[in-house]
This record gives C-alpha cells, structure tokens and sequence, in this order.
C-alpha cells in the first residue's frame, strides 16, 4: 500500500510522514531525492547548471546553492517550468524505483511537497491530506528561516490548499499539539492496517 502525503507549505507533512514511521511505514522522502540529485556529477546537477548558469553555484565548492536557485525559480514562473522539467521526472523515476523494490505487504509513505504537481498520484492508494491554518504555517515557517517574500513566491507556485485536501482520502487537522496529531495519525493506520489485512 502506498499513501500521499499532501498539503500547503509548512503545513507539517514531514511531521506527519514521521509519525506513519513510528506506527511502521517507511518513508520515500522526495526532498531528500532531490537534494541526493543536486549534487555534483549528477545528470541533473549538469542540466540544472546549463539551464540557469554558473551563478546558482558555490564559488568555492561548486556545489549548487539551493537557496539561490530557489530565489531565482520562485521570482519568475517560466524559470520554476524548467527548473520543474528537470527535476521532477528524475525524483519520479527514484521513487518509482523504489515502490519497485518495496516487499508486497510493506505500507509506504510517499512525502512530496507537491505531489499532485510532480505527477505522483499515479503511483498512490490512498492521500492523507494535513490541513494547518496560514497563521500556523508562516509561524512554522519563520522558524525555519523563511523570510515573509520568501513564503509568499513559493505559496504562489503551488497549489491552494483548498484542492490539495479534496483529492484526500483523510484528513488530518494539524492545527493543535503533536499528541492529537499523533492521536489522529493512528486512527488511520488502524484503518489501513485493516485494510491491507484484508488483501
């Protein structure tokens, strides 16, 4: 069984996808795979360097600044289109790569913060969908160094969250403290636990 984790940006999905952990689930992390995939000698790496330039690079390092290149892509709609056209069908094909790879009974948790976007929901069962208010997701966001414009370009390019929870098949209302969201959590994998012991 494989499950989609959707919702805004900093609305806690990785908090989320932690906690299917915890309860058994193994997590494909689709940041991560992005993150592996924007290092040097990658084929991505090389495609993202000729599409946007040396200037998204590390003087020093060569690596490739993601905070630059997030500026760059997030002021300008076309440049996200291409940054998009080569990164997600790479991250898509790792995934798929490992659903291959995963045992017949294994739940999987796929975080992706767009994955409807990405062309993910093709390869989901089920969608959990986590719904914060946009006080808690700027607080959130805050935190973790995001500056206001900085939210702001990148809520621009994804979709509302109003579309993202209608596709879900549980909701899970992550506006109050980690316990009730871990309470919440648990009820659907008793759901899914019953229903995978069902096949």
């Amino acid at each position: 069984m494989v499950i989609g984790i959707t919702g805004s940006l900093g609305s806690g999905k990785t908090t989320v996808a932690r906690m299917f952990s915890r309860q058994g689930a193994r997590v494909i992390d689709a940041d991560k795979i992005a993150r592996q995939l924007l290092e040097r000698s990658t084929k991505v790496y090389r495609q993202l360097v000729a599409a946007f330039g040396e200037k998204i690079l590390c003087p020093r390092t060569r690596g490739i600044k993601r905070k630059r290149l997030a500026r760059i892509v997030f002021a300008q709609k076309s440049e996200l289109k291409q940054l998009n056209r080569i990164v997600h069908p790479a991250v898509l094909k790792i995934i798929k790569k490992n659903l291959r790879a995963s045992a017949p009974d294994e739940v999987l948790v796929i975080d992706a913060p767009l994955l409807i976007e990405a062309g993910c929901l093709q390869l989901i069962d089920l969608v959990v969908g986590v719904k914060t208010n946009a006080k808690q997701r700027k607080q959130r966001l805050k935190k973790k160094g995001f500056t206001a414009a900085d939210i702001k370009m990148r809520q621009s390019a994804q979709l509302p969250e109003r579309i993202k929870l209608k596709i879900a098949d549980f909701i899970i209302d992550n506006n109050s403290s980690i316990a009730r969201t871990q309470k919440q959590v648990k009820r659907i994998w008793q759901v899914l636990y019953r229903i995978q012991s069902k096949k």
